[in-house]
């Protein structure tokens, strides 16, 4: 059976690699970006560039969505005639960050125009995104597993493998688990961050405490990934940046308030993620809350001198 035509609008940090893996896996890509040169490089790979979100729509039968926010989703596929009029008889799979209300907004008014939504958000970045590893959580009416010839489990199979695909429930319910594990990567780091940096002010030894943290019950490998960024204040190129950590942090905030929930944690989180994006480290690896917690001192010059030099290095 012949692979579909593929539409994937959105190609920044995690988009391009997503794009670049699905052409060299056998599909027809179609690709848009609001930054007409980000499209250039995936020609090379394979895909074909489009000028205009409706050109990349036409022909294909699945829209693959990798767009910043659920406003610029609803401004790219709903509110422009052309692009909304070629939803009817498509799949629109909904792959980015967004909040459960969000996404089930957009699923309504995808099916009002006749078209099949599917949220599936990942967990990983741009090396998973490369490699097909990617952690998927798919939220739908149906498990898409149960339809293997069907458009969207093929695509599945492409950006991950069968074992990290999990099916959660109806849409919202991936977007939530999305949500919740990303509030997890605000919480671990700023934790981990905190511990590491009042240990340094205290002079204590760094690879002695790292020694005990690793053989104890509150490791996470995470640690490890972060803890050469923080001790050389350098956050270098980012897989995931801190804007978008903040913005999956305020999107936590607002749906546990909606569903009744204590806030004080999140918000917490969230104001120190907002630190270090006022720092001037927003397109930073997200590593550089590290900043924001440490506070002024030796290498303070260093993070600046990498946040400027990151400048206009995120997605679109």
């Amino acid at each position: 059976m012949a692979s579909p035509t593929v539409a994937l609008l959105g190609t920044g940090l995690m988009g391009a690699k997503m794009c670049r893996r699905l052409a060299s896996s056998g599909f027809t890509v179609q690709a848009w970006n609001r930054t007409v040169e980000k499209l250039e490089p995936l020609a090379e790979a394979g895909a074909k560039p489009c000028p205009t979100a409706a050109a990349a729509m036409d022909g294909a039968s699945v829209v693959i969505l990798m767009l910043a926010d659920a406003p610029a989703i609803r401004s790219v596929i709903l509110e422009d005639p052309s692009a909304k009029a070629l939803l009817k008889g498509k799949t629109v799979l909904q792959m980015g960050t967004i909040g459960p209300k969000e996404s089930a907004a957009l699923a309504a008014e995808v099916s009002a125009a006749s078209g099949c939504y599917v949220e599936a958000p990942v967990l990983g970045s741009q090396p998973e995104a490369e490699k097909g590893t990617l952690l998927i959580m798919v939220g739908a009416a149906a498990d898409p597993k149960d339809d293997p010839t069907g458009p969207v489990w093929p695509l599945l199979l492409a950006l991950g493998q069968e074992l990290n695909i999990h099916y959660i429930g109806p849409v919202g319910t991936a977007a939530a688990v999305k949500l919740a594990l990303n509030q997890l990567i605000a919480s671990l780091t700023i934790g981990f961050s905190t511990s590491l940096g009042l240990v340094q002010r205290s002079g204590a030894p760094v690879d002695k405490f790292m020694s005990i943290l690793r053989a104890s019950a509150l490791y996470a490998p995470t640690y490890d990934k972060k803890l050469q960024k923080m001790l050389d204040r350098d956050y270098g190129a980012a897989n995931f940046p801190t804007k978008h950590l903040l913005k999956d942090v305020r999107l936590f905030e607002a749906e546990a308030e909606a569903a009744g929930m204590d806030t004080a944690v999140p918000s917490a989180l969230g104001s120190v993620v907002s630190a270090a994006v006022a720092r001037g480290l927003h397109d930073c690896d997200y590593s550089a809350v590290f900043e924001a917690v440490y506070g002024p001192g030796e290498g303070a010059g260093q993070a600046q001198a990498e946040a400027e030099g990151a400048e206009g290095s995120g997605a679109q």
